[in-house]
């Protein structure tokens, strides 16, 4: 049998099974490695046995051997495990675990009346018939997700429902006649779920709490997407009191206390419709022939103190959600876009990482803390690329050094492991009413990698200096990236193989540099495109958590996010904890910093899921607009009824189904290709093909095409 490359949580699990089967016996790493079958390095495996010593899981036997505790050993497996609910469109669901290395299915009869990001307690037990080898019961809702909803009313003799439609499931929530005088059949309400009747199947019964009359308009659908994803299109009152006595008055004695970088070239670069500035770049050249080079970010901590009303709601929300035509801010605007945002010509608070470079753009030293900017000019990035591309323009030798710099560390990056591809964003053009006139892939170049490269160097020596100041570890939140799934990875790599593409999966580095190949096909075969996404699925979420396990496909063994806390509470935190700790030591609770890393990163999900249903929505608005005009576009996946096709200039996805064709298809059992019965003729993924619109439905999301000879 094939030896293996485990994650660091599948890796935990299966050295604690081991353990916990042969109770009796004492292993040493080399012991754990011969009988698991393992490409983990011997120092891996030490490293996690000496874990579980610490968490008293094992104990020391025989010099090198370790054995599993008495305590341990009397303990009985728990009969059930906390989760996150992530449901599928059928009504079944998935539970993300983190006491578990694999996500539980839960069969849609098991279900309860659990919702999508539901906390709840469930049991789980292995099933050798259904498709997942690890099925589950739902016993418990803990903590709902969300407990408002937008959706279209209909009235009844004796009740009234809401009807739901979301981009995962659909359901009803009843509603008494008595709390539904005001509102008509087809009205669009905003209601909440007060309670759930019947013992049998629990049903949801709510209130109306808004109604936004027959408005069937884009702008109200946005707002469904927000609400039913569990973000508030506006922010409670005591909030918006809270921020209005603010002031961005620069006072003699906070400037005292910071380091000042007015008189220091300092510049923004953002989208050219940006609005919250949260990062700067300064550039001085020092007396010694070094650089030296700061990331400013807005200095939200300033503002947003601890225990008051707008921290409260900026931790609820924990990040900013950007749909297609607007934003949903953490902040309130009064501090979003005015009080931190680091418009040019004004004086701004900030929190600073300054970094010297020498003439060969090594760090020579690092500073971090409060600081007070001036910004010289405000870049969109489409200028800042023009003026490197025209190799002339304003402050282009600042520009251009700052590029080399950004370069240098992006090549030792890569060399280091890093995985160069992200999902593929799409960029909508929007007239003056807000109506699409274009769609078309997000192209990054040097000017946006410019400044992420830099904002990579701040947050990884964040991560750095917390990590390794003398002392106890200080708690602290890292983002953390784990390996990809070796199943995931095995089924990848087969699919690939089948288009052609080889992926090297015996090392974590092989891995990435597969994946790092497939980017460089896919910039010249669009077809290989469709494998983009797919590998992408085969990798773990990145997280916020306590505990720090490197991130994977960054290629960093400490990372952490700093540099946006007008968007994302994460870097609020961030802020905080390195401030304490700058100048002395301050420890916060850890199980408390650890459940907010989970909040947090279970309203990133939201937002991710919020942003995705935007963009899905978008376009199939735009490509209603060309109902009956051809596209180019290529085969992405097969279904018993059709293929999808991608377009290959708005991305948008419809579907042409067999019936629609000359003759009749059969579907290849690896869903990869199908043959015409009588031509012989194969379609498959990949094929670069013609196709005319046929229809758009906007309330499913759903595209028709047919395929044009």
């Amino acid at each position: 049998m094939k030896s293996v490359y485990l994650p660091k949580g599948l890796l935990e699990y299966k050295i604690r099974k081991l353990f916990k089967e042969q109770a009796s016996k004492q292993f040493s790493s080399e012991d754990v490695i011969r009988i698991l079958n393992l490409e983990n390095t011997p120092d891996q495996v030490e490293n996690c046995l000496q874990r579980f010593v610490k968490h008293g899981f094992l104990s020391t036997g025989k010099p090198g051997k370790y054995v599993i505790t008495r305590q341990e050993r009397s303990k009985k497996k728990p009969k059930y495990f906390e989760g996150t609910v992530d449901m599928t469109r059928t009504g079944s669901a998935y539970i993300l675990c983190d006491a578990l290395p694999f996500d539980v299915h839960i069969p849609r009869k098991y279900m309860a009346n659990a919702l999508d990001g539901d906390t709840v307690r469930f049991e789980h037990f292995y099933s050798g018939k259904s498709r997942s080898k690890h099925d589950g019961k739902i016993i418990e809702v803990i903590k709902r997700a969300n407990s408002q909803f937008m959706g279209v009313v209909n009235k009844y003799k004796s009740y009234a429902t809401v009807f739901v439609d979301r981009a995962k499931n659909e359901f009803e929530i009843f509603i008494d006649l008595k709390n539904a005088k005001d509102v008509k059949t087809r009205d669009k309400v905003v209601v909440e779920i007060t309670e759930w009747r019947g013992e049998q199947k629990s049903i949801p019964w709510g209130k109306i709490v808004q109604s936004f009359g027959q408005d069937e308009s884009s702008d109200m659908e946005m707002n469904a997407i927000l609400v039913n994803n569990g973000f508030k299109i506006e922010f409670p009152g005591e909030v918006i009191s809270e921020a209005a006595v603010l002031t961005g008055e620069i006072l003699g004695e906070e400037v005292a206390k910071r380091r000042d970088f007015r008189d220091v070239f300092t510049i923004t670069i953002d989208p050219f419709n940006a609005r919250d500035f949260d990062d700067a770049l300064s550039l001085k050249h020092l007396d010694n022939g070094h650089l030296e080079i700061g990331v400013h970010i807005a200095d939200v901590t300033h503002f947003v103190k601890p225990g008051t009303a707008l921290d409260k709601e900026a931790f609820e929300r924990s990040t900013s959600v950007y749909l297609v035509d607007r934003v949903c801010p953490m902040l309130p605007e009064k501090l979003s876009n005015e009080l931190c945002s680091l418009r040019p010509n004004e004086d701004k608070y900030c929190f600073s990482a300054v970094f010297e470079f020498d003439q060969k753009f090594n760090i020579q030293s690092e500073w971090f803390g409060k600081t007070i900017i001036h910004s010289d000019r405000r870049f969109t990035y489409e200028e800042v690329q023009e003026i490197l591309d025209q190799g002339h323009g304003e402050f282009y030798e600042q520009l251009e050094l700052l590029n080399r710099v950004a370069k240098k560390m992006r090549e030792e990056k890569m060399q280091n492991g890093a995985i160069a591809f992200e999902s593929e964003e799409v960029e909508f053009e929007l007239d003056s009413d807000g109506s699409i006139i274009g769609v078309h892939p997000k192209i990054r170049k040097d000017a946006h990698m410019l400044v992420e490269d830099f904002m990579l160097l701040a947050n990884k020596k964040v991560a750095w200096y917390i990590s390794k100041r003398p002392g106890a570890l200080v708690p602290f939140v890292y983002r953390v990236h784990d390996l990809p799934d070796p199943d995931k990875l095995t089924d990848f790599a087969e699919f690939a193989r089948e288009m052609g593409v080889s992926i090297f999966l015996d090392t974590p580095k092989q891995i990435a540099a597969s994946f790092n190949q497939l980017n460089e096909l896919a910039q010249q075969n669009e077809a290989l495109k469709i494998l983009e996404p797919m590998a992408l699925r085969t990798m773990a979420k990145a997280v916020y958590s306590t505990e720090n396990i490197g991130h994977y496909g960054l290629s960093f063994s400490h990372y952490a996010h700093f540099t946006s806390p007008i968007r994302r509470y994460a870097d609020v935190l961030v802020h905080r904890i390195l401030q304490d700790n700058l100048g002395g030591e301050k420890r916060l609770d850890k199980a408390k910093l650890e459940a907010q890393c989970l909040h947090i990163s279970s309203q990133e999900r939201k937002a991710t899921e919020a942003e995705r249903a935007s963009v899905k929505y978008k376009q199939v608005e735009f490509i209603f607009g060309h109902i009956g005009e051809e596209f180019d576009g290529y085969i992405s996946g097969f279904i018993e009824r059709g293929f999808f096709v991608i377009l290959s200039e708005s991305r948008v996805e419809g579907l042409v189904g067999f019936d629609s064709l000359d003759e009749d298809y059969s579907l290849d059992p690896s869903k990869l290709k199908a043959r015409g019965r009588h031509s012989g003729i194969i379609r498959k993924m990949g094929d670069q093909v013609r196709v005319r619109i046929v229809d758009a439905d906007l309330d499913r999301r759903l595209v028709d095409m047919e395929l044009v000879e």
